[in-house]
């Protein structure tokens, strides 16, 4: 059995330690490979500023950078393994460096704790998502003004409560789903923020003896700035990660909605969109159907994202002060998580792109009192005051007697096509901007 890096002594009960290990372990070592990358990136900085420190000589300094990033090329390569015995990513990179180097892999860890090491770890991690995450939205976002912009004059009726309410348009449709996802990174840029602060150096929350030099790897991992209080710094255990849920749980609601209306959009009392066959499913015995599989499994799935952030605070909401080895399972519910909101957005990209809108739905007759606002308001206009106007109107639609003006229609027709979409475009480009 290899002995941890806690371990004092090789002569431990083995059978009584595998015991342990097997429950306090769990699937986490599976999680830990995504860590991989960040945390030889951790490794590199802090043993670049030990060095800075005289810590470490230039001669041990060197050969650990050698074999630090030699040790990142295999990750990069898929050639990367946490042997069996070995509990996480971290012991499974310094195991390598004694392997090959020797005693001076013993040196990396002075001065620091694995608790500000798998910190450091996760913080780079969100970091790195957060950024994907704006990416694939900024993909989605594109898509949806251009769309808006290319069906801006089709209508589209509006509902309130499930009931026929006004006119709107494809336009007003995709562009308010836009102007969601301006919001929605709005929230991811807050969660980065947070991310966005070093808390290598803290130790296990109260710091070191060592004179360690936090503001050089601060810039080395290329960090805004610095969690101050050690202690502090391990209190970010668990709230990093609802932080990051919470934002994702933004997002997960606007490709929820989005989600249903297709669903809805979708069905044939509606039929205001179409998606090619190729696209939906059938049914094993009613050859007619084209069910919104894909849209009904991102809408299951953004669902079970806007869960996260609870499951998060019951996870770590009874936890005073210090590390705790809770917060362990934050990762078997966030990583999944992150992996699925990415696969939402590209699934989401790749369905608009063959979208199909329907034109003239306002002519089936069962919307003919959508046009009821614009009769009132052209009495308005006429200069009867509004109350008489929406009682003539109100009565003239419970005596059968109501007749829909469709030429009113062109009019608000030009209300719903000024969709000021370089307005919500000019709200992005500012969003995006904020990240660093």
């Amino acid at each position: 059995m290899i002995q941890k890096i806690w371990q004092k002594s090789a002569n431990e009960n083995e059978h009584h330690a595998k015991i342990v290990e097997q429950f306090t372990v769990g699937n986490d070592v599976s999680f830990d490979y995504v860590l991989a990358k960040f945390d030889v990136l951790g490794s590199l900085a802090h043993c670049e500023m030990l060095h800075s420190i005289a810590l470490l000589t230039s001669e041990e300094w060197n050969t650990i950078e050698k074999e630090l990033k030699q040790i990142l090329t295999e990750i990069e390569q898929n050639q990367f393994a946490i042997e069996p015995g070995i509990e996480d990513v971290h012991s499974q990179v310094e195991h390598l460096l004694i392997q090959r180097i020797g005693h001076i892999g013993k040196k990396i860890h002075s001065g620091r704790s694995r608790n500000d090491q798998v910190l450091t770890d996760l913080k780079l991690y969100l970091k790195a998502e957060i950024l994907e995450i704006k990416s694939l939205t900024e993909i989605v976002f594109k898509t949806l003004i251009h769309l808006s912009n290319q069906h801006k004059g089709v209508l589209l009726p509006g509902y309130t409560h499930l009931q026929i309410a006004m006119p709107s348009s494809f336009g007003l449709w995709f562009g308010a789903y836009a102007e969601s996802l301006v919001d929605d990174l709005e929230l991811f840029l807050a969660a980065y923020n947070v991310m966005n602060k070093n808390p290598l150096g803290s130790g296990a929350g109260y710091g070191t003896s060592f004179p360690l030099n936090r503001t050089l790897t601060t810039e080395l991992l290329a960090f805004n700035s610095l969690n101050v209080n050690s202690v502090y710094a391990q209190m970010t255990r668990g709230k990093s990660e609802k932080i990051m849920a919470m934002a994702m749980a933004g997002l997960a609601g606007t490709l929820s909605k989005f989600s249903y209306d297709s669903c809805l959009y979708l069905n044939q009392n509606f039929g205001f969109i179409s998606f090619p066959d190729s696209l939906t499913t059938g049914s094993s015995i009613m050859p007619h159907k084209k069910n919104p599989d894909v849209f009904e499994i991102m809408r299951a799935r953004c669902n079970r994202i806007q869960a996260l952030p609870n499951e998060l605070i019951l996870l770590t909401n009874n936890l005073p002060s210090g590390y705790h080895r809770d917060v362990q399972l934050t990762k078997e519910a966030l990583f999944p998580a992150i992996k699925s909101l990415k696969e939402c957005l590209e699934m989401l990209h790749f369905m608009l792109q063959h979208i199909e809108v329907k034109t003239d739905i306002e002519k089936d007759a069962k919307y003919n009192y959508m046009f009821s606002v614009e009769s009132v308001n052209q009495q308005v206009l006429d200069g009867i005051p509004f109350r008489d106007a929406y009682k003539n109107i109100g009565l003239a639609i419970e005596n059968k007697e109501f007749i829909p003006n469709h030429n009113l229609s062109h009019s608000h027709e030009g209300s719903i096509g000024n969709l000021c979409n370089d307005l919500i475009e000019k709200a992005f480009e500012k969003v995006i901007a904020k990240f660093n």
